[in-house]
């Protein structure tokens, strides 16, 4: 929970920064001109109505901390199955079930994630296994992650919209709240060991390097996702979304020096599909428009 916070205490001091010089570098890495990003005229009421997109965020974010405490290969497996969450809480919290041809794909998805949890003995029966760190966690971060609907609900009121002038600063404002949230959380849970990180954290170089860099990689990976979606459109951030969980697999596999399994492979390999298969199942079977 320590370190959940501190990454999210780096990308306050990040945004606090491009406030200061009032440029938000983040187009660079598309190769594109740093935009202008003044500091957004928020008032109290439009903070306070951004607490339940700042808890959700997160929530996910330090449950996705947890997951990867465990087994992070298997954490990875079972964040691939967002959308069945997503689908659940669509549902149920905003009217917006997904359709037939999304709802079919969900079984391929929990197949997938069910199937690469299985262990072979050594007589060669199967049987469940798996990290219940991961699987706990990695559902919990899913489940705070459906919530995307917060993030339409506040940015439809046009005032708040407008007072906030834009979405990097929306997602800044977003982060910082989350860092206050999780800050009490951090003191209740692990508050007797916080001079033991803060000495850690002066004496080793290694933890000030992967603290900074893990928050502000966090911080550019989610700001860059949303110019993304904005540039290229849903299909395309669907298929290059499922290649970053491919991608991001192997690298660790790569880095912990962990192989996966041939039912992790075939498992992981099956829910990445149902994945991207629900993406754009509905574009594939959309009617096509009859021409004069």
């Amino acid at each position: 929970m320590t370190v959940a916070t501190m990454q999210l205490g780096v990308c306050l001091v990040y945004a606090v920064i491009t406030w200061a010089v009032r440029l938000n570098p983040a187009k660079l890495f598309g190769l594109q001109m740093p935009e202008r990003q003044d500091v957004p005229r928020v008032t109290g009421g439009d903070l306070i109505k951004s607490i339940p997109l700042a808890f959700c965020a997160a929530g996910a974010h330090a449950a996705t901390v947890f997951a990867l405490g465990g087994d992070p290969l298997f954490g990875q497996i079972v964040k691939s199955a967002e959308p069945v969450l997503a689908a659940i809480v669509g549902t149920v919290f905003y009217a917006k079930a997904p359709s037939f041809y999304k709802v079919c794909c969900l079984p391929i998805i929990v197949g997938g994630v069910a199937f690469a949890s299985l262990k072979r003995g050594t007589d060669g029966s199967y049987s469940l296994k798996f990290d219940a760190t991961a699987l706990i966690f990695g559902m919990l971060a899913n489940a705070f992650a459906a919530f995307k609907g917060e993030n339409t609900r506040l940015m439809s009121d046009k005032g708040v919209a407008q007072r906030y002038g834009g979405v990097g600063n929306q997602f800044a404002v977003t982060q910082i709240v989350g860092f206050f949230i999780l800050l009490p959380i951090m003191f209740v849970t692990e508050g007797e060991k916080f001079g033991t990180f803060v000495e850690m954290l002066k004496t080793k170089s290694s933890l000030q390097y992967n603290l900074i860099m893990s928050g502000l990689c966090f911080y550019i990976y989610n700001e860059l996702a949303t110019y993304t979606l904005q540039v290229t459109g849903a299909v395309t951030a669907s298929v290059a979304n499922t290649a970053k969980r491919v991608i991001v697999m192997v690298y660790m596999a790569a880095v912990t020096g962990t192989a996966l399994t041939e039912e992790q492979k075939l498992g992981s390999g099956i829910a990445i599909s149902g994945v991207l298969l629900y993406s754009l199942i509905d574009d594939l079977l959309k009617p096509k428009k009859k021409t004069d």
